[in-house]
């Protein structure tokens, strides 16, 4: 059993048919519900949600725009399952490898977080230059042992994630944060896809400010814990 939490910023034009994909891809498969954190959108998000057809879908709505971290802490929370797995709402994670992973941590009692890893990714060079340098960086200081700590498709535990402190930015440092924390990771290949609808929610620059910022955080969290 699992709680599959989606966070969506104006993300309209893709949810429906990526719900569509994940009863497609989850049909042999009962035992799960789906989180829907709508965060505030902008756009025609709120009026396709509501007026789904599917079951066992929960809807949060956030008054205002509290960010992807704060969104998935909010889904989490109102979770029924103890085993939780996140995924982006644009589309570009493959539904088809959520059974995958979620297999793969059933199997394994003493792994708490398995994160996908896009190893053939669809978005544009600069993009993802970015992102293989933030990885690297991130990974040499705070050695996470994941060189792509950015790809939404995680499985991992409830109560652990609830026990750590919770800040803006905290999706992308589950890995470090899992390990810091004495727990196993795993990490395997997963596929990624090219955003057909919308645009990403993130700059090159803001990000790149945030993450170091973030990174000196969860350092001082680990060292702490330590």
């Amino acid at each position: 059993m699992f709680s599959l939490v989606i966070p969506l910023f104006n993300e309209s034009r893709n949810i429906k048919f990526l719900l569509k994909e994940i009863k497609n891809d989850l049909i042999d498969y009962k035992n799960y519900e789906i989180i829907l954190v709508n965060d505030a959108s902008t756009d025609n998000t709120s009026y396709v949600i509501n007026n789904l057809s599917f079951n066992n879908i929960k809807i949060i709505t956030n008054n205002k725009n509290k960010g992807q971290s704060f969104s998935i802490y909010e889904g989490i929370k109102k979770s029924s399952f103890s085993t939780i797995v996140t995924l982006d709402g644009d589309g570009q994670n493959d539904p088809a490898d959520i059974l995958k992973l979620y297999e793969l941590y059933a199997s394994h009692e003493d792994v708490k977080l398995i994160g996908g890893i896009r190893r053939n990714r669809k978005d544009n060079f600069t993009k993802i230059i970015s992102s293989k340098i933030a990885n690297f960086i991130r990974s040499r200081i705070l050695n996470d042992e994941c060189e792509d700590t950015g790809c939404a498709l995680k499985v991992f535990d409830k109560r652990i994630f609830l026990s750590f402190p919770m800040f803006n930015g905290i999706h992308r440092f589950l890995p470090a944060l899992f390990k810091g924390y004495g727990y196993k990771t795993l990490f395997v290949d997963v596929n990624h896809r090219k955003r057909i609808h919308g645009k990403s929610k993130y700059g090159t620059m803001n990000r790149l400010f945030a993450g170091i910022r973030d990174i000196i955080k969860v350092n001082k969290i680990l060292k702490t814990k330590l």
